[in-house]
């Protein structure tokens, strides 16, 4: 298990940093200018639209693709065609598809993955990764036959075993039932805790709420980048919470600028309501998401 990883002043490292990346297909941009950090101890949930660049920026990160222009290091490694695979041996990724062998065995899946990736003692390594998530019972059954949830998690299983400090996680629970995706997310939480530098690319915005230190929202560019109640505080309160007297519930009223609010108070007392208490709401993740995209496009 490794150590949480110690920069200067005892901040936590940047194992992941993005350097102004830019990638180009032909005459496409795929992602523009983007720069971003993910700490040991992080998680950091990367949103989007379809086409946002999300996975092209996992793919950089990870060394499978190099930028057309800008700068990637994985734990202190600059990554290069020269450097690729040495970097990539701190990665640990799980791609949208779990791309099994489906009619292998589970554990016969992760004896080979190991073996073809050098990983010392894969037997013992496969065993021990196989425990950690609930999976040795299924250390027989083919690959194929398991079920969706199942299958991410031996995807899973798979970029842990040679133990990296950073994790890429490609919609770790999409298309899950809600046992098998809370079961994923609570595996991403202790591997944070672990220490790992971990990036998570979502359409699932509670989901990003819920899990992620940090919130980045790409749309071809970086949009915003912060914590998801700094997000939430960076934009005006798009409503206002009013508490009445003798009222069950508080009424939520729309407003377009705070300067709204004593109009709404005068008016309500106009109509006799006694007012205990007016309270503005910043906007949701989503008003936010929909708001940086909708400007973008």
């Amino acid at each position: 298990m490794p150590r949480l990883r110690q920069g200067y002043g005892g901040q936590a490292a940047a194992l992941v940093v993005a350097d102004r990346l830019t990638r180009a297909f032909d005459d496409r941009v795929a992602v523009r200018d983007l720069s971003l950090t993910v700490h040991a101890g992080e998680i950091v949930s990367l949103l989007g639209p379809n086409g946002a660049g999300k996975t092209t920026t996992l793919r950089m990160l990870a060394g499978l693709i190099l930028p057309t222009s800008g700068r990637v290091s994985i734990s202190n490694i600059d990554v290069s065609a020269a450097t690729s695979a040495a970097a990539r041996a701190h990665v640990g990724l799980l791609t949208e598809a779990p791309g099994l062998w489906e009619r292998l065995p589970v554990r016969l899946n992760l004896l080979t993955h190991a073996r073809l990736h050098g990983i010392a003692d894969a037997g013992s390594r496969v065993d021990a990764v196989l425990r950690r998530l609930d999976l040795f019972d299924r250390a027989r059954q083919n690959a194929g036959a398991l079920s969706k949830g199942l299958k991410q998690r031996v995807a899973i299983a798979r970029a842990l075993l040679h133990e990296p400090p950073v994790l890429l996680l490609d919609e770790p629970t999409s298309g899950l039932d809600p046992a098998s995706a809370r079961h994923v997310r609570g595996l991403i939480t202790e591997l944070r805790a672990e220490g790992r530098a971990i990036l998570v690319s979502t359409h699932n915005l509670a989901e990003a709420e819920q899990l992620s230190d940090r919130i980045a929202i790409l749309n071809t560019s970086l949009l915003a980048s912060d914590s998801p109640a700094a997000l939430r505080q960076s934009m005006h309160p798009t409503r206002v919470i009013v508490e009445l007297e003798d009222a069950q519930e508080p009424a939520s009223i729309p407003i377009t600028a705070m300067s709204d609010v004593p109009d709404i108070v005068s008016k309500l007392v106009g109509e006799g309501k006694r007012i205990t208490r007016v309270t503005p709401a910043h906007p949701t993740l989503e008003e936010i998401y929909l708001n940086l995209v909708g400007e973008a496009q």
